[in-house]
């Protein structure tokens, strides 16, 4: 999905949320395939879930969403989360302790959220000059950058319009 419009601001989970759940889902069996694993049923319904959801989802609250997936427990959840993130079709807000669906699977990319902490919206920004900065900085230190995720706290545009 391309970047909302700066004078636009929609409550959804990241402007690269996909915008057709089903296809998305069809797209993310096939990455798992290419990359040796499967999406399991509840991985599959978690990612609907995180699709599907208008702000970050925490993980009990997709627990509680996971009704008729037999004896779904915490671990259940939080390994499917993990496989998610590594995979890269979610992201994981550490400061909100919630999780994003991600629909750019097809490449590796560091994460940049703004949170507002008037209403709780949580955009993921592609900040590839940041991203590029940081990666400089990080191997200067001597130190091999995997990814990062970076939070931004302050107030959206709907909120300070």
């Amino acid at each position: 999905m391309a970047h909302a419009h700066p004078d636009t601001h929609a409550h959804v989970n990241t402007p690269c949320s996909p915008q057709d759940v089903e296809a998305f889902l069809e797209q993310a069996e096939l990455l798992a395939e290419r990359k040796g694993q499967r999406l399991t049923k509840i991985r599959r319904k978690v990612l609907r879930l995180l699709l599907e959801s208008t702000e970050p989802s925490k993980a009990y609250d997709l627990l509680a969403n996971l009704d008729g997936e037999g004896s779904a427990k915490p671990p259940t959840v939080y390994r499917a989360l993990d496989f998610l993130q590594e995979v890269g079709l979610a992201h994981k807000i550490e400061s909100l302790n919630a999780y994003v669906a991600c629909g750019h699977a097809s490449h590796k990319h560091s994460a940049v959220f703004l949170i507002c902490d008037e209403c709780g919206a949580a955009e993921e920004l592609h900040a590839v000059a940041t991203t590029e900065a940081l990666r400089s900085e990080t191997e200067g230190a001597g130190f091999r950058m995997h990814h990062a995720v970076i939070e931004v706290r302050g107030i959206c545009r709907a909120c300070t319009s």
